[in-house]
């Protein structure tokens, strides 16, 4: 009777979890079908980022792409400029076009609720993990993308974390049915977060220990990083894989198999660093095996300009509302480190390394521009330089030929206080900007 019960139980508890997690599992929000209108939105203050602001200006959407920018566009014997029955007509006057904005290194569709495990599935078990695509465990129903893009963000990196070799990261647009759907063409991006100390003890014994365990760490790498390169000469030199070898070897070709594109140079390195010294030592790196770079965090990197600008690097600065990382430092310096990166003419973007925090990217980009950097440099930080670092041609511009990911603002996006949002096109097609905060807003409204 005992054992027969355990079942039932179990089956009821497993169904009570069920029941409890389903509601933060997926949204119920659905995701807008492929453009097969036109649009056509007139009269707005155009933020182009590649060609400045352009006021009373007009924008045709079409295929889901941007076809035409200029003024008064109207029915004409072109196509590519013409209003008609089958064109969606949006009045703009008064308002704001920006191109969507692009959140880097989240884990957005991987974490859902942080203090709640069967959510968060945003790492992988053991130190070297290549092969592993955050791909794989991305939930286009999070509950939590509404939320994120009802601040203007219509892309974001899908970032995996942990320690080491950690995985891949994937593009994803923020309206979509499933991964297949959501996933947006973009370059190769591996991500390795390199060792550090991040309280050292002052017991000396400690300290030594500290340091040991953290240069074994490094070591770990810089042999993952040298099997890996081996696998690609070897990979180089016959032309295709070897096929017999015993299943450890087999298992660690899947790493160096998956590696190959960043050897190739047809992927990115993504170093998660922050110091001088964690920097120094991803550059050595670069260097041996000629990857293209990007440093993720970045806290240091401006001071590091010459060595970054050698191995043609960028930069994803993340803490721009985060405090100090010393005490000796002034409060106001993570501001102000974008605009010292500016300054010393590395290439970089703004980041927020979150799940349901990123919606703050363009409030962040707006006090970057506070502490330095101009309106347009910081629009621009978030947008377009966030395509390029992610080796994409075709978003973060308002121009013909790239895609029609756009923004209708009442005001400034950079804004908290003045940013409206009032519609968002993804390739096209017009978004549904309900989402959780709005429902429960409407509900206590009615208290």
């Amino acid at each position: 009777m005992q054992h027969s019960s355990k079942p039932v139980l179990f089956a009821a508890l497993l169904g009570a979890i069920c029941t409890t997690l389903a509601p933060a599992m997926a949204n119920d929000i659905v995701p807008t079908p492929k453009q097969s209108r036109s649009v056509l939105i007139k009269n707005a203050t155009v933020h182009t980022v590649s060609q400045g602001v352009l006021s009373n200006t007009d924008v045709l959407i079409e295929n889901g792409k941007i076809t035409a920018v200029g003024p008064q566009l109207t029915s004409q014997a072109n196509s590519a400029t013409a209003e008609t029955s089958d064109t969606q007509v949006v009045d703009a006057s008064g308002k704001h076009l920006y191109p969507g904005l692009i959140a880097l290194d989240t884990s957005l569709g991987l974490v859902e609720i942080e203090m709640s495990r069967p959510t968060v599935d945003n790492a992988e078990v053991g130190y070297i993990n290549p092969q592993i695509s955050t791909a794989t465990a991305y939930n286009a129903d999070s509950e939590l993308i509404p939320t994120i893009r009802f601040n203007g963000i219509t892309h974001a990196q899908i970032v995996p974390s942990g320690d080491g070799i950690a995985g891949q990261s994937v593009l994803v647009d923020l309206d979509a049915w499933t991964i297949e759907d959501a996933l947006t063409p973009s370059a190769g991006q591996f991500h390795v977060y390199w060792p550090q100390i991040k309280r050292m003890p002052e017991d000396e014994k400690k300290k030594a220990k500290a340091i040991e365990k953290n240069q074994q760490a490094i070591d770990q790498l810089n042999i993952a990083f040298e099997d890996g390169y081996r696998y690609f000469l070897s990979d180089k030199a016959s032309g295709k894989d070897n096929k017999n070898e015993d299943p450890q070897s087999a298992t660690n070709n899947l790493r160096w198999q998956a590696m190959l594109p960043l050897y190739q140079g047809k992927a990115t390195l993504f170093a998660h660093a922050d110091s001088v010294g964690q920097i120094e030592q991803v550059i050595a790196l670069t260097k041996k095996y000629q990857f293209k770079l990007v440093i993720v965090g970045g806290y240091d990197a401006w001071r590091l300009a010459s060595s970054l600008r050698e191995v043609k690097a960028g930069v994803i600065y993340p803490h721009t509302l985060s405090l100090p990382k010393r005490k000796d430092e002034p409060v106001d310096l993570p501001f102000k480190i974008p605009s010292l990166l500016a300054n010393a003419g590395i290439p970089f973007a703004l980041g927020f390394s979150s799940d349901w925090n990123s919606r703050n990217l363009p409030y962040a980009a707006g006090y970057s521009a506070a502490y330095g950097l101009t309106p347009e440099q910081a629009l621009k930080s978030i947008t377009l330089d966030a395509a390029k670092l992610l080796g994409v041609e075709d978003l973060g511009v308002i121009a013909v030929g790239y895609q029609g990911s756009v923004v209708l603002s009442e005001g400034d996006i950079l804004d908290p206080m003045t940013n409206k949002i009032q519609a968002i096109w993804i390739e096209g097609r017009q978004i549904d900007l309900n989402n959780r905060h709005q429902q429960l807003y409407q509900k206590y409204l009615k208290r």
